[in-house]
């Protein structure tokens, strides 16, 4: 049974009291409760800092109020004023330990479900047709697909989409060179850099092939039967080589999830034709724009976004103008999602508001451009491979295992086959977890020595806390869990860290910030490596009560940190 945070069920007492003492309504958020540092207190309460001057009061007096209208004495000690008016809060040992009990056998871990689910479409990863997924494409498939674990474990519905490139005038080359080099519809296409380059190549040295690239672009375009057979069958080519890179990323994208730009081709006229007929659009030098208040340029001029060219084609704009159309008005959407890089921010702000000029949102809907920074080399630089070019994601990947696969080999006793396994988890785990643990609207360097580092915020260091739990319970045999008993400090630290879970989870999902659920597993596992340290075990002279208590705390810790890597789409093995 899920208990939900503590933090807030401090709050909401806090709040409780503020409304008996003073008359005022706060919400538990405006509470502000924190894990606290202090010896001695579990939590603290600032509440009093915040209001004293909308109340007119000293800090002092308005704790003093809280503390003498807290309604706590079944969960908290004599609540404590410090400093200008902090309160220190301590959980009682029974309540904590009865709290912490609860959590064996629970698959929740206290984790309640969203009391209201909305409806997302999250769009992530996106990479275009006959180009390979290069280290550029990292971030957003992996911060993508940990948004999604997050909110669907919360409760909400999430709709992935991957809004793949596979539409516009680079497919008449494309095509035409499908065709010259005999690919037909059967794929067999080896490694679609070289492709795409040798198409490209071909089209600005060859007049003829860009004349009939130019030709074919018409066809695809009108319809062409015979075009679109070719065409699609570049695009099942394509999917399959990302299929390949998300299978080995541990991504959960389908070809079923995949919404290109073909998709929302037969939108775009009714797009434009809605925007026209609301008073929306103006002619600039040929193209049909709209103007969404707010945006201009360096000279202070109101900024366009172009909706069709002067050529009579359209663009990103228009597309995505579509795309919030159909996931809002056909799919019935309430919240759109994009895990986009930082530098489409102002792209993504004016459509957001040209998609609300026009109706296609409502103040219902929530629009989040779910923005992320670059993956620079050592030298601070955006990473690129020796020769200068993009880095190959599959070959990151692969790199990845291998380097873990030494790291594996040195401390393992794991057969071959086994061995394998654990280096996938591990590689795969440590780039995806360098990735999560940093804000990630910063850039970060990525360095092979830190990710695979066994110390320090790593997934290394939390696979190995969760390998040394199972190491615990194996030994223990048939040793049955007790009740939960406080004897030392280390294990009311643990109690304590394990209860901040559900805390964890709702910073993360309500943020999108999947470095906050990272930096709890971190605490949580360096919390478990003191209580390992200093509160013996198995060791014979430990009474049966207290090994019991310390076995259930060892599972209950190994679960958390499972489903938290989980969440994260990091795997967990049980032996290292």
């Amino acid at each position: 049974m899920a208990h939900g945070d503590v933090g807030l069920e401090l709050g909401a007492r806090v709040a409780e009291a503020l409304r008996r003492g003073l008359g005022l309504e706060i919400t538990p958020d405006e509470a502000v409760i924190r894990p606290s540092t202090r010896e001695g207190a579990d939590y603290q309460a600032n509440a009093a800092m915040s209001l004293a001057k909308k109340l007119g009061k000293p800090p002092r007096e308005v704790a003093q109020v809280i503390v003498d209208h807290l309604d706590s004495a079944d969960m908290l000690e004599p609540p404590e004023i410090a400093g200008p008016g902090f309160i220190n809060l301590r959980l009682r040992e029974e309540w904590l330990t009865a709290r912490v009990a609860a959590l064996l056998g629970d698959t929740r871990l206290g984790v309640p479900v969203v009391a209201q689910p909305r409806r997302f479409a999250l769009d992530y990863s996106s990479p275009n047709v006959a180009k390979e997924m290069h280290i550029g494409h990292l971030r957003s498939a992996i911060i993508g697909d940990a948004v999604l674990r997050l909110l669907r474990f919360s409760g909400h519905e999430v709709v992935p989409h991957n809004h793949l490139g596979d539409w516009g005038t680079p497919f008449g080359m494309l095509i035409e060179h499908l065709v010259d080099e005999g690919h037909g519809t059967d794929g067999g296409i080896s490694d679609l850099n070289r492709f795409y380059q040798e198409a490209r190549q071909k089209f600005d040295a060859d007049p003829a092939f860009a004349d009939r690239a130019r030709a074919r672009v018409v066809a695809l375009q009108g319809g062409d039967e015979a075009t679109l057979t070719l065409w699609r069958a570049l695009v099942e080519e394509s999917t399959r080589h990302f299929q390949k890179v998300y299978e080995l990323l541990g991504i959960s994208l389908t070809p079923a999830d995949v919404y290109g730009e073909s998709f929302y081709n037969p939108y775009l006229d009714t797009v434009i034709d809605e925007l026209t007929a609301k008073g929306l659009t103006e002619i600039s030098d040929g193209a049909v724009c709209v103007f969404p208040p707010g945006f201009s340029n360096r000279e202070g001029e109101p900024l366009p976004l172009i909706v069709r060219k002067s050529d009579g084609g359209y663009g990103y704009a228009a597309t995505d103008l579509a795309t919030v159309r159909y996931w809002i008005t056909e799919r019935g959407m309430t919240d759109l999602l994009y895990a986009v890089g930082t530098p489409q921010a102002q792209h993504f702000a004016m459509i957001f508001a040209a998609s609300r000029q026009a109706g296609y949102l409502q103040p219902e809907h929530s629009t989040v451009h779910i923005g992320f920074g670059t993956i620079l080399g050592e030298d601070g630089k955006t990473i690129r491979t020796r020769a200068g070019g993009s880095v190959k994601l599959v070959e990151l990947l692969q790199e990845a295992v291998e380097q873990a696969a030494k790291t594996v080999a040195e401390r393992s006793s794991l057969d071959a086959e086994r061995q394998a396994d654990v280096a996938r988890a591990v590689g795969i785990g440590a780039v995806k977890y360098a990735d999560l643990a940093n804000d990630r609207e910063k850039d970060y360097v990525f360095t092979w020595s830190r990710m695979l580092a066994k110390e320090g915020n790593t997934s290394v260091y939390l696979q190995y806390a969760n390998a040394r739990c199972q190491s615990v319970l194996r030994k223990a045999g048939d040793a049955r869990f007790g009740d939960i008993e406080v004897t030392a400090p280390a294990e009311r630290a643990l109690l304590v860290k394990l209860l901040q879970l559900p805390a964890a989870i709702s910073a993360a999902a309500h943020g999108y910030a999947p470095h906050k659920l990272t930096g709890y597993l971190y605490d949580l596992a360096s919390t478990f490596t003191a209580f390992y340290d200093s509160c013996p075990i198995l060791r014979p002279d430990v009474p049966a009560s207290v090994r019991g208590s310390r076995l259930a705390l060892t599972k209950i810790t190994s679960d958390v940190l499972v489903l938290g890597l989980d969440l994260l789409g990091i795997a967990a093995p049980t032996e290292l």
